[in-house]
């Protein structure tokens, strides 16, 4: 497997010449890596005025390595070689690095760039990134990845270090200044430094994967900004490791890059609405940074935000008062790192009396909004204490909790619940308080652990009676000056006092059966299923030409082609395919064939857009201008993995990916409108389809798509 690294943007308040003149005292050794023995230079060139500089050098290091590992090896040190090329003229450093030692088993790759910082010129940017890719290695292939990515590591947290070290040396010297190249007057050839051993080579450019991450100090001042006011963003902005530090806290480099590489990917994949970075990282940390995971339920939890327009919950839905009177829940200044403190009184709520009063739906959306609210309060508490803070502590105070907590229906909404929050707001508990727990505690603890991931259940502190108000209780947790009153202590506590829902209130099954499912499709998304050999197909008729059709969708489980076809004649009622019976549960997915099977293409209908692969996890968003009045047909099919181009077996790569495909079934969630020429701005942003954007969590919103008198697709 290859091991990728991509680091943030690292910032020296200094200008780029004084950078270089600390750089090269690198070479040819540097006392602080000890492991870096020699160098020679190889190949050296540089042209008449100066401007460009390139040399090659052949690096000898001393890997820490088991003295076994290298007796097997046969080697005691390692080499490679490494290439840099300066621009004077531009203020640009390019390196890249390779390994010659073992280069037929190992493939290691290096990258890194100085550059001018693009808001301050007397600034320099640094940016590296890696890749480590072992063939074979006598058996020890493992040992040697496991090694290797230590010592790189290592170095990276060195980097800087060095290049702050030489700045120092060189300030000892009184050198606080290099002058920046300039054109010589003259050119004369006496002067000219050349080996002619090889020709010019260029400077060398960094790929695109290691430019197209990071942020700029202009967006870092937007993203600390409302989350209602998403920032316009492009993706190439930069994640600066200054910003990591004030935002996100202390991450390894391993840590910061795979942070960087799935924001890179939600860049890519969901053009530019993302969450915002605090956001990816709970994933991240919810995952032991394992990338493919994290994003599997980061892309599960965004589709599912979309569907339910959660971010807009603050926004638009008002509890009803059952729930401001009797919940017995309410936010509470902090705790002493600074959490917000949201304080619950289960003991005294009458959980039996809020579901039949209200259904569990309600309940749920309820708990969804106080779980908005928190994200919203860590930020601001972010800015006020001027450190990260992503999580809240809750303090539970269970005085008063009996058997009629156990009622079955209130634990199952309670389970439902757990299940929820977990799945979409991952590392958000920060500390849970238990407190006052009677001898029923343990049943309930018992019903509800299972469903509590173990990273979440190490955060749980529970007290019986009145121990936490001993050693080790909760002034080690809270102030004492905002320790709640019914917990002895003086701080007025406004959350509802709780108690019984009177029955008056209570609804019948069958009213809250409606409610539940009013509250669950509110939604402008639909779902459908796609089989393969059943399609999903919506039909479009258009009175007026030019009028145009826009569509958002989510590609929620399976590859799937999305297609777009016109037929002057409509086609027959369209009829549910009995495979969809078995596709999806509420909210309904649903799977419509419209195309006649006995239609040709290109006599009974035309396509008017090329077909469009589109991967799972992806968001798309585009429009079509229609040229001809008539009926559109809006088509989702099943991708199916092409065969190898040599053989007609199939790749391995596209069995194990066709596997993860259960019974050849993809899921797709859409949102499409019509709407005519004159009103359409060309963004997505102008319709009401813009609510697909994670405004609440997105650091960066781009416009998915642009107004052309053709058609266009954008993803």
């Amino acid at each position: 497997m290859v091991q990728k690294y991509q680091s943030p943007v690292r910032v020296y308040k200094h200008p780029f010449e004084l950078i270089m003149a600390a750089y090269e005292r690198r070479f040819p050794t540097c006392p602080l890596i000890p492991m870096f023995v020699a160098s020679d230079t190889v190949n050296e060139y540089k042209s008449e005025d100066e401007a460009i500089h390139v040399i090659e050098r052949r690096c000898k290091l001393d890997i820490d390595a088991p003295r076994l590992l290298k007796k097997i090896a046969g080697v005691d040190y390692v080499y490679f070689i490494q290439k840099n090329s300066l621009n004077r003229r531009e203020r640009t450093l390019h390196i890249e690095a390779y390994n010659e030692t073992f280069s037929n088993r190992v493939i290691i790759n290096e990258h890194c760039s100085y550059t001018v910082h693009p808001d301050n010129e007397d600034w320099t940017c640094f940016e590296q990134s890696a890749s480590l890719d072992i063939k074979s290695f006598f058996g020890f292939e493992s040992t040697v990845e496991k090694i290797a990515m230590k010592q790189y590591t290592s170095n990276i947290k060195k980097g800087k270090e060095i290049i702050e070290y030489y700045l120092k040396q060189l300030e000892e010297e009184g050198i606080t200044f290099v002058p920046r190249w300039t054109p010589p007057v003259a050119c004369k050839s006496e002067g000219v430094t050349s080996h002619p051993r090889r020709p010019v080579s260029p400077a060398i450019n960094i790929p695109d994967s290691a430019t197209k991450e990071g942020l700029s100090n202009k967006e870092i001042l937007n993203t600390s900004s409302s989350p209602s006011e998403p920032t316009a963003g492009t993706p190439d902005d930069k994640l600066d490791a200054d910003y990591i530090k004030r935002y996100l806290g202390d991450l390894t480099p391993m840590q910061e890059s795979c942070l960087i590489r799935l924001r890179q990917w939600l860049q890519e994949t969901h053009k530019g609405k993302i969450p915002k970075d605090e956001h990816i990282l709970r994933f991240l940390h919810a995952r032991d940074f394992n990338i493919d995971k994290a994003r599997e339920i980061l892309c599960q939890s965004l589709t599912w935000r979309k569907q339910h327009q959660v971010d807009y919950i603050l926004d638009t839905w008002n509890p009803p008062q059952v729930l401001q009177d009797y919940y017995a829940g309410g936010w509470h200044h902090h705790d002493k790192d600074g959490r917000p403190l949201y304080v619950l009184r289960l003991g005294q709520m009458d959980t039996k009396g809020l579901v039949r009063a209200l259904g569990e739906e309600a309940l749920l959306r309820y708990v969804l909004s106080i779980n908005e609210e928190g994200l919203r309060r860590c930020e601001e508490n972010t800015k006020v204490f001027g450190r990260p803070i992503s999580s809240w502590t809750c303090l539970v105070d269970l005085e008063g909790l009996n058997m009629r907590h156990l009622w079955r229906p209130g634990v199952k909404a309670l389970l439902r619940i757990i299940e929820v929050v977990e799945a979409n707001y991952p590392e958000t508990l920060g500390r849970l308080l238990i407190l006052r727990a009677p001898r029923v505690f343990p049943v309930l603890w018992t019903l509800v652990s299972p469903f509590i991931d173990d990273n979440t259940r190490k955060k749980f502190l529970i007290y019986a009676g009145n121990d936490y108000q001993g050693p080790g209780g909760l002034l080690d947790y809270i102030d004492k000056e905002i320790i709640p009153d019914f917990l002895g202590g003086e701080c007025m506590c406004e959350v509802p006092e709780g108690g019984l829902v009177p029955k008056s209130l209570y609804r019948t099954a069958e009213e809250l059966e409606n409610e539940d499912i009013k509250l669950w499709t509110e939604t402008i998304y639909q779902s459908a299923s796609v089989f393969k050999g059943a399609p999903h197909e919506v039909l479009i008729q258009i009175v007026d030409a030019s009028s145009v059709i826009t569509w958002d969708f989510d590609v929620c489980k399976g590859d799937i082609v999305f297609n777009i076809f016109h037929s002057k004649r409509a086609p027959q009622p369209p009829k549910k395919d009995s495979l969809g019976a078995h596709s999806i549960t509420s909210p309904g997915g649903n799977n419509v064939q419209l195309i006649d099977k006995v239609w040709q293409l290109g006599c009974d209908y035309s396509m008017v857009e090329s077909p469009l692969i589109c991967k799972e996890g992806e968001s798309v968003q585009g429009s079509h201008v229609t040229r001809w009045p008539g009926f559109y047909i809006l088509q989702w099919k099943f991708h199916s993995m092409p065969a190898c181009a040599t053989t007609n077996l199939p790749r391995v790569d596209d069995v194990l990916a066709s596997l993860q495909v259960s019974s050849h079934k993809c899921k797709v969630m859409y949102y499409t409108e019509v709407i005519g020429s004159e009103d359409f701005r060309g963004s997505m942003t102008s319709l009401e389809s813009s609510h697909s954007g994670f405004s609440q969590l997105s650091a960066a919103t781009t416009s998915s798509s642009q107004s052309h008198s053709s058609s266009m697709i954008s993803r």
